[in-house]
């Protein structure tokens, strides 16, 4: 069984004892008074005692009566679990000299798992065999070394604690608990368990808890689920921590058995029956885990307590819920569940964990602002010294990603002054932050603190190259002499294939490229017994190589791209390789393979923009194909990118319109078409709009007529955007000359046709070729089925002498028509 599967389970024990122990202490030294308003403690009820005894101090008391009731003020905040008011209480200087203060002190600590401050508080009361609470500090002693890894001795410290006829049978029990958790030692364990002679109920079934734990140690599963079974299925005598562990001890028998279906029941029913349990955390994580290992995925009962309303079951229920979701690949139900979580929680600090993991999907997806809030609002639930640090690492982690180099420092900085044992490695990052700040004097300042520190060789190594590094990704011209600078100095380094391949892109994004150089570095690079971050770097860089290669291989681009993607499926790059993969498989026109690509770019980062402009594409590599099925499907993503009301919403609208068109439902397209011109869409995709509803209703002219002139208006106001380009002016023309003549008005076709055909010359405007040249031809063709010759000849003429494309063609039409019509003179 895990360390933390009966994690403390005795350790309430020792509170219920040094209670016992004060109650007569504090009547000899305080008031009737004080007494009084101390024996809710005992029965239970510590919340009013606090009451009590800050009414009692607000009185006038003697000096001792004072000390006495805030020792049990002190005391009686503990018990109420309000650790953190009790320190400030016990902190009082008045207190210093009383054991009985130092004592709830040291608990308050314990509570808090700062157990470095409260082992010395622990032994000196311990070391007063007169203050009444000598055995109770020793268990607590004990319990802080076993905290903090010292083993043995925590061990020594429970065997001092057998010769107290009270404390024999807790203190082997504890230690067959630390045999089997420290030592990994079943037999030493079971001589000791044999030795104990358990009185009560309830430490005779933590006996044989400790039983199963030994037969699951010696892998024994199924006689340890017998042993356990009993306590999970009638717990009564058993103490809560016990009947925990017994339910947590089945659950992990029968995933190690590998039927983690057989082990869920049991903590199904503890969660059923038990919505508000301090141990709700433990049991849900256990049940994560036999629901990860499981071959079928189960949300049925976490789907039902998420919409419950006792808590914390129905958060940590929407948590792992979550975590599920994940787990199938349903990244976008995850987040929404997760934010539902963050919008409305209680305030039960475990949940900060849920927070943090939300800001780590978040982080995923490039979304450094919401990442930030939800790790603001992990803080706000005051969580453990341990998480909030872990808090505190991603928050800084996040603010390097996105570039506040300052920020980061700075939160880098604040952990690498605190006694965490990350405080080093905070103090590196923090010299990282400073150096991509462009901070000398910052990164000049924690590097000597990092020498002062003990930096090795290898720290100082690193260093030097992430500072060149950092030169490298500013744009530094002093880029490439620190990283061979480093190279010189630094000749063994581990990470020196990094800066040869930091080299390489240097050379490659020089203008211009010198490739050959680059490739030289990489060859150098692959010789130096590389890093998994140097072999990746330089795979990533030798895609975009080979593109920009004298020759591209479009085939060898797409072999490398596919290469990387399996090698690295973890790489921060692999968003950009993807995309690469997809736009050259595009360009191949390989749609099936392009539309594969983009849709699993965008299913990896649901929530990124990145992912609505690669489901973008996706629709459009599926909108290549033209069959139904692939239309369909086109269709789908392009509603998915319209739902996500980004930047990509109202071009997805058009081109669901284009589609409609495509399947013969012009109502529809027309109505997709009047959605995009309502709407807070951009010029260009209204433009887009315009035309096209213009270009349905010129369709369905031929049914209606009248759908020619309602065509002529979208064209028309198409025409009349003075901020519109060339291209969409000159087409709107043309197709409202076409429609006019559709309505037997050449006369008016033509001035339209000539409207472009006259522009051309304008230098104010942009030179457009395609549709000047189609209104041209149409207009001298009009000319010509009316015998105006001479007008037709000047028509060709500004053709043949506007310098594109078409200029031959006009030229030949008007050399014939010369000679036809003898039009020399």
């Amino acid at each position: 069984m895990k360390p933390n599967a009966a994690r403390l389970f005795t350790f309430k024990f020792v509170l219920v004892a040094a209670a016992l122990a004060f109650s007569n202490l504090a009547r000899a030294q305080g008031s009737d008074e004080v007494s009084r308003a101390t024996r809710p403690i005992l029965e239970g009820v510590p919340e009013v005692a606090v009451v009590r005894l800050r009414a009692v101090l607000a009185g006038s008391l003697s000096r001792e009566q004072r000390r006495a009731a805030n020792t049990k003020l002190g005391e009686a905040l503990f018990a109420a679990e309000e650790p953190e008011e009790a320190l400030k209480v016990l902190s009082d200087p008045e207190l210093s000299g009383v054991p009985a203060a130092k004592f709830w002190r040291a608990q308050a600590l314990a509570a808090l798992s700062r157990w470095a401050e409260a082992l010395p508080l622990y032994h000196d009361v311990a070391a007063q065999n007169g203050s009444g609470f000598h055995s109770e500090a020793l268990y607590g002693e004990a319990e802080a070394l076993r905290a903090l890894g010292r083993f043995d001795d925590a061990l020594q410290a429970f065997r001092r604690l057998t010769r107290h006829p009270r404390w024999r049978v807790r203190a082997r029990l504890r230690s067959v608990e630390l045999i089997l958790v420290a030592k990994q030692d079943p037999a030493g364990a079971t001589r000791i368990l044999n030795l104990t002679q358990p009185k009560t109920e309830a430490e005779k079934k933590e006996r044989r808890l400790l039983r199963g734990r030994i037969e699951a140690q010696l892998g024994k599963y199924e006689r340890a689920v017998a042993l356990f079974a009993p306590i999970a299925k009638d717990p009564a005598g058993a103490s809560h921590s016990v009947f925990v562990a017994a339910v947590l001890g089945i659950a992990d028998a029968y995933l190690q058995m590998g039927t983690p279906g057989a082990g869920d029941d049991f903590l199904e029913d503890f969660i059923e029956r038990k919505p508000q349990d301090r141990n709700l955390p433990e049991i849900f994580a256990k049940l994560d885990q036999l629901y990860a290992a499981e071959r079928k995925q189960s949300r049925h009962d976490l789907g039902r307590w998420s919409k419950d309303v006792a808590e914390p079951r129905s958060a940590l229920a929407q948590w792992y819920l979550a975590r599920a979701e994940l787990r199938l690949g349903r990244r976008d139900v995850a987040l929404q569940l997760f934010e539902q979580l963050r919008a409305d929680h209680p305030a039960f600090p475990p949940l900060a964990e849920a927070f943090l993991e939300y800001a780590r999907l978040q982080l995923e997806d490039d979304r450094f602002d919401r990442a930030s809030a939800v790790l603001e609002t992990a803080r706000t639930l005051a969580p453990a010294p341990a998480l909030l640090e872990r808090i505190n690492l991603l928050a800084g982690f996040g603010q390097f990603q996105a570039g506040s180099f300052q920020a980061a420092a700075q939160t880098y900085r604040q952990i690498a002054r605190s006694p965490s044992p990350h405080a080093n490695a905070a103090l590196f990052n923090a010299s990282l932050a400073w150096m991509q700040a462009g901070d000398a004097a910052e990164v000049e300042a924690t590097k000597k603190e990092l020498i002062e520190r003990g930096a090795d060789e290898q720290t100082r190594g690193e260093l030097r190259l992430e500072q060149a590094l950092a030169q490298a990704a500013r744009g530094e011209k002093a880029a490439a002499g620190s990283l061979q600078s480093f190279v010189r100095d630094f000749p063994k380094d581990r990470r020196i294939a990094e800066a040869w391949v930091a080299l390489a892109e240097l050379a490659f994004h020089d203008a211009p490229p010198r490739i050959d150089e680059a490739r030289r570095d990489l060859a150098r690079a692959a010789q130096a017994q590389p890093t998994e971050t140097a072999n990746e770097r330089a795979d990533y860089l030798t895609i975009w190589m080979e593109e920009a290669g004298v020759t591209p291989d479009d085939a060898k681009v797409i072999a490398l791209a596919a290469q990387f993607i399996q090698k690295y499926p973890a790489s921060p790059r692999l968003a950009d390789v993807r995309l690469k993969l997809a736009e050259t498989s595009y360009r191949r026109q390989d749609f099936a393979s392009a539309q594969t690509q983009f849709e699993i770019l965008a299913q990896g980062k649901p929530g990124s923009p990145v992912a609505e402009k690669a489901e973008f594409f996706a629709a459009q590599s599926a909108m290549q194909t033209m069959g139904a099925a692939s239309l369909d499907r086109a269709l789908v993503l392009f509603d998915s990118v319209v739902k996500k009301s980004g930047e990509w919403k109202w071009a997805a609208r058009n081109q669901q319109a284009v589609i409609e068109r495509k399947l013969g439902k012009s109502d529809d397209a027309l109505t997709l078409y009047e959605e995009v011109l309502k709407g807070d869409a951009k010029p260009a995709e209204k433009r887009e709009a315009l035309c096209g509803k213009g270009d349905i209703l010129h369709e369905l002219g031929a049914k209606d007529p009248q759908n020619y002139r309602r065509a002529i208006e979208s064209y028309g106001q198409l025409a009349a955007d003075g901020e519109a380009p060339a291209h969409w002016r000159n087409q709107a023309l043309f197709k409202k000359g076409i429609c006019l003549e559709k309505l037997n008005a050449p006369t008016e076709a033509l001035a339209t046709f000539y409207e472009i055909v006259e522009s051309e010359g304008n230098p104010e405007r942009e030179p457009e070729f395609f549709w000047f040249y189609k209104a041209g031809f149409n207009a001298a063709r009009l000319l010509e089925e009316n015998a105006k010759w001479q007008p037709a000849a000047a028509i060709y003429e500004k053709l043949a002498f506007a310098g594109g494309g078409r200029s031959e063609e006009a030229k030949g039409r008007l050399n014939r028509l010369r000679l036809k019509h003898f039009l020399w003179e």
